[in-house]
């Protein structure tokens, strides 16, 4: 491939690369919630993303069964997806914090490696969870989105590019999430409870704020965020599975971790600044390598940005060091 083929492409890179960073940036909101309040790296949101995806599809098999509930209209199936998705995602979370998390913070443990194993424990539960439910229910656990025309409808813009219906609302539906979340938590009640919960809990609890429902509510919603999220995946990448939620999950977290985790616009600059450096990256490492390193290494660069972020500045582009809570 020329030089002038690559300079071609750069236009259509970039913006699939944008794509892929908002969805980043929609998992990374969820991590960052939770880190935000309790300190937790809740890896089992991966998972949570992985059951709204799984959520999402089965509205679309069932009202397009041919049973007299079919909706033909593709963008009420997809609002109706996003809500049972993001819905039930959130339930998930929630019984996921009181369950597991919350028992352990009753007890006062100290030991951060306790939350944390018991986060990944309950990652591998709620995939063979999903696996075990999907083959009973379908006999199958790698599940297809379906596709319609107006949502695969294709646009052509300047320089060359193109860009899907779907894509456009991905684009548009992640901006409208990351501008409500921003208000609800720097503009409204329950966002000034979970900034005090997040600040200093026993002196919020002192102030009249619950904090164990204001630690559900911030799970709810990013678990939440996170279902929709896992919708707007399986739409755009057509297939979802149990397993579909672990690499894109652990690549939000390291979006989290470069923006600043606990930040949620760093989450979503770290999620748009992944998203670049892994398209551009998987697009040109052929043409820089030599043909040595494919497109198939392009998830190396997720990680080595992960590496070198915690090398050179583990607080993130736009965290803050700060100090330990006393």
């Amino acid at each position: 491939m020329s030089l002038a083929d690559l300079w071609s492409i750069l236009p259509q890179t970039l913006l699939e690369g944008l794509l892929l960073g908002f969805v980043y940036a929609m998992i990374a909101l969820g991590y960052t919630m939770v880190y935000g309040v309790l300190e937790l790296i809740n890896f089992a949101h991966s998972e949570i993303f992985m059951i709204g995806g799984v959520a999402g599809l089965e509205v679309f098999r069932y009202l397009s069964n041919g049973k007299g509930l079919e909706v033909h209209n593709p963008f009420l199936l997809l609002f109706l997806a996003l809500v049972v998705g993001g819905g039930v995602a959130g339930l998930v979370a929630v019984l996921v914090e009181r369950l597991a998390y919350r028992p352990l913070r009753k007890r006062g443990t100290i030991n951060r490696l306790v939350p944390l194993i018991t986060a990944i424990g309950v990652s591998f539960l709620l995939q063979d969870l999903v696996r075990a439910i999907e083959a009973l229910w379908h006999n199958e656990f790698f599940l297809r989105y379906p596709t319609y025309p107006l949502l695969e409808k294709t646009f052509f813009l300047p320089l060359g590019m193109t860009i899907q219906t779907k894509a456009i609302l991905v684009i548009v539906i992640a901006v409208l999430m990351l501008l409500g979340l921003n208000y609800l938590v720097n503009h409204t009640k329950l966002g000034r409870a979970i900034r005090a919960v997040a600040q200093d809990m026993n002196t919020a609890a002192l102030m009249g704020i619950n904090p164990d429902a204001i630690i559900s509510r911030t799970f709810l919603i990013g678990g939440s965020l996170g279902g929709v999220a896992g919708v707007l995946f399986g739409l755009m990448y057509t297939v979802i599975s149990p397993y579909s939620g672990f690499l894109p999950g652990i690549k939000a977290f390291t979006a989290a971790v470069l923006g600043g985790i606990g930040n949620i616009p760093g989450a979503v600059l770290g999620g748009l600044v992944l998203g670049q450096l892994e398209t551009v990256g998987g697009t040109y490492l052929s043409f820089l390598t030599a043909g040595n390193f494919g497109s198939e290494y392009a998830s190396v660069l997720a990680f080595l940005t992960l590496i070198l972020i915690l090398l050179f500045r583990p607080q993130g582009l736009l965290g803050q060091n700060v100090g330990e809570k006393v």
